[in-house]
């Protein structure tokens, strides 16, 4: 559909409310305004102190129109008024776009990865979670339950936050391999069979890195919170590489601070006890084995080299050796999932009582396989379903929503929501997902987040981002180092 700005430039944040309210139609932006055919206009004019926005959508030669008035403090900011011409755009764009939905979005019109930023906001401000709940409905026309759901996660971060040191931060090391690629995969990963004469040459790099890594945190008296080693697959790799890992991050930095230690197994045919004996051996506390779907049919169709049955045995396996918390991933919306299939899928995980369940919405990538071939997804209604059948019947058995995050191309444009045990929750998602302290990131793909929260400063570091360019990287890594001893010591 053809779009037009008049008066503004605001195209990504038009973007963001068009994809939400037309998921299944492409905007193209247009410099003139359209005559005939399908088109929207979004006006935006500023009347002494206010913003004035009008959203005009003509659909099939049926027109509606969408209007609103946000007032602005006459002494604010630059990124002040910014925000509030794109909550303006949004909003009348949502007001005039609802009249062509059979079903209101679940989230209104809320864009953005981060919902919760919205509740803490409000709570920031002093109100009480039911006031922040109606705020949320009212002024961004929110569902009740999810409203809900994003302030029970602010609450959560404000307690985490409440807690935080400005000389904090959480390490993420990257294994960006994998048995093979899923289907659904977006991210930089390379499976073994294709690349694995690149992983000695890989760890070798993440050696140093890590050694420089570890000298910089110490030299810029940061304090070690929360170890996550992510990927890829991080256990695809044999159990002698993935020992020589850990020992590296147990040389170079005091492990003894963290609380909290992951290791993102993932991959049931990737965890073997051996494995699960050196993760326990050397610290850490957390493992995630993801199922993603108890579907036998699905998992082969999606790649997943294994079945239920690996993922029930492997979950035995860690509760045997003890001592590691267990988190476990489901997908709603894969293709050829159904409601039914779904609500098996998590009625069998919730079985074995794992202490984490992170339930996400499907999200079909570029990058992705799904995105390049026809696959038929679940109707977004039946993701819908899903969706709201995992916040009931997971929080009904005890779990509490901690962290939740949506993605461009979600289904239905929903969300991923992390729910845990009491006392369980995963504080490293809160500290990454909520800004709350420092992330620095090794290996391909890594960012490194330095984060200043006294000031409110931010600086992103970037990794090469594919393992033939990291394993090349050694100049990039120490002006990293050099960036972080700057960023905290001047």
């Amino acid at each position: 559909m053809k779009v037009f700005l008049d008066g503004h430039d605001f195209e990504f944040a038009t973007q963001q409310i068009y994809m939400c309210m037309f998921p299944n139609s492409h905007a193209e932006f247009v410099p003139e305004k359209p005559v005939g055919g399908d088109y929207i206009v979004s006006r935006v004019r500023r009347r002494e102190e206010e913003i004035c926005s009008e959203t005009e959508i003509n659909l099939s030669g049926e027109i509606s129109v969408g209007t609103v008035n946000i007032p602005i403090a006459v002494s604010c900011d630059g990124e002040d008024e910014k925000r509030a011409v794109r909550r303006a755009i949004k909003t009348s764009f949502y007001n005039a776009a609802v009249q062509f939905t059979s079903e209101r979005p679940q989230w209104g019109a809320l864009t953005g990865i981060r919902p919760s930023k919205v509740a803490a906001k409000y709570l920031d401000e002093g109100r009480s979670e039911s006031e922040t709940v109606a705020l949320m409905e009212e002024e961004y026309f929110v569902s009740e339950t999810r409203a809900r759901l994003a302030t029970d996660c602010a609450v959560r971060a404000k307690k985490l936050a409440g807690i935080s040191k400005p000389n904090d931060f959480s390490l993420y090391v990257g294994i960006p391999f994998c048995a093979s690629r899923c289907r659904y995969c977006s991210f930089v990963s390379h499976s073994v069979e294709k690349a694995g004469h690149l992983i000695e040459p890989y760890l070798r790099m993440l050696e140093k890195e890590l050694s420089v890594l570890g000298e910089a945190a110490g030299k810029s008296g940061l304090s070690l919170k929360s170890v996550y080693i992510g990927g890829g697959t991080p256990t695809a790799i044999s159990a002698k590489q993935l020992e020589f890992v850990m020992r590296t991050i147990a040389d170079n930095f005091d492990i003894a601070t963290a609380g909290e230690y992951t290791v993102e197994g993932g991959r049931p045919d990737t965890i073997t006890p051996e494995k699960i004996k050196i993760i326990k051996q050397y610290g850490a506390t957390r493992i995630s084995v993801n199922p993603q779907t108890m579907n036998d049919e699905i998992l082969a169709a999606m790649d997943r080299r294994h079945t239920a049955e690996d993922v029930i045995r492997t979950v035995h396996e860690v509760k045997n050796e003890g001592g590691l918390i267990i988190n476990t991933d489901l997908i709603a919306g894969l293709p050829g999932d159904n409601f039914e299939s779904f609500r098996s899928s998590l009625d069998r995980v919730l079985a074995f009582e794992p202490e984490n369940i992170t339930v996400h919405t499907l999200a079909v990538k570029r990058g992705s396989t799904l995105a390049r071939e026809n696959y038929l997804l679940p109707q977004d209604a039946e993701t819908g379903r899903m969706v709201d059948y995992a916040l009931k019947t997971v929080t009904a058995g005890g779990y509490v929503p901690y962290y939740l995050y949506r993605q461009k191309y979600m289904s239905g444009n929903l969300e991923n929501v992390g729910y845990s045990k009491p006392g369980r929750e995963s504080d490293y998602n809160n500290y990454i997902m909520d800004e709350l302290h420092t992330i620095l990131s090794a290996g391909a793909g890594g960012v490194t987040k330095l984060i200043d929260r006294s000031g409110g400063r931010i600086e992103r570091i970037f990794n090469p981002k594919y393992p033939y360019e990291y394993n090349n990287a050694e100049e990039k890594i120490k002006q990293t180092s050099t960036a972080i001893s700057e960023f905290f010591v001047g």
